[in-house]
Formats: C-alpha cells, sequence, structure tokens
C-alpha cells in the first residue's frame, strides 16, 4: 500500500511514514533504513496522492504501478538498459499507451520507474488498495 510511502522534494528516494509529530513527520528512508524529522515546510507527497495524465481520465500512481509490475513480471526494470529518450517513452507507451504525450515528459517516467524498482527492492508489491469484497460479509442472525 502506498499511502504512506513519501516523496519529498529536494530529498533521494523515497520514505515510509513512521509518525507524526506536532510540527513534523518521522520518516524512514526505504533505501537506508534512516529515520529523520520532515517538517511542514518540506514539500512531501503520499505516492497515494499521485497521477499520471492520460488523454481520459488521471490514472493513479499505485494502478499505473501495477501496470509496470505486470509488464515487467514483477521483477525490477532496468531503466538505463531502455536507453534514451525515445526508447524509454516507447516502453511506457507499451504499459500504459492512453498516457498523455504532452504533458508526461521523460523524466517523470524516469522517476516513476526507479520509484518502482525502490518499491521492489523494500519488499512493497502491493501497489493498490485492495477492493473490499462485499459478498464475503454475512448477517448474523
Amino acid at each position: 500500500m502506498i499511502k504512506t510511502i513519501l516523496s519529498i522534494a529536494g530529498k533521494p528516494g523515497l520514505y515510509r511514514l513512521v509518525n507524526r509529530g506536532r510540527n513534523n513527520l518521522i520518516v524512514e528512508s526505504l533505501s537506508t533504513g534512516k529515520r529523520m524529522p520532515a517538517f511542514s515546510t518540506d514539500k512531501i507527497s503520499s505516492l497515494a496522492d499521485i497521477a499520471i495524465y492520460t488523454t481520459d481520465e488521471d490514472k493513479p500512481l499505485g494502478e499505473v504501478l501495477e501496470l509496470v509490475k505486470e509488464k515487467a513480471g514483477g521483477q525490477p526494470v532496468d531503466v538505463k538498459a531502455l536507453g534514451d529518450d525515445s526508447a524509454v517513452r516507447e516502453y511506457f507507451g507499451t504499459v500504459l499507451p492512453e498516457f498523455d504525450h504532452d504533458r508526461v515528459y521523460t523524466s517523470d517516467i524516469r522517476k516513476l520507474l526507479s520509484w518502482y524498482n525502490a518499491l521492489l527492492a523494500a519488499d512493497i508489491t502491493e501497489f493498490v488498495e485492495p477492493k473490499a469484497d462485499e459478498t464475503s460479509e454475512t448477517a448474523a442472525e
């Protein structure tokens, strides 16, 4: 679940929300495990709040990460092996054909793929909330 995974502007990598303080958040780096405070003045984004522009409606990042996981077979994506910008955009077009070619930059695609790899390295493989099965609830009489 990517709701508690954060991106902090100006800081490399992704962070897991550990706790909330009065004026800050306590976050833990996914790559190093080191904890640090993140203050209200930092630009902090939850991955669950990020979406990718498409020609129809914006697609939540979690759903796009699931599509990348399906395309890559659950394995990391070697971004450098993809090659130049046009090859990266072509690869992403096979993952999400309806992405908006004008508003989604190649740097955004590279960042998305690096986040996908970081999440896999941190053993986070579920990117969307499982839908509650309403039929599993039974009324006790």
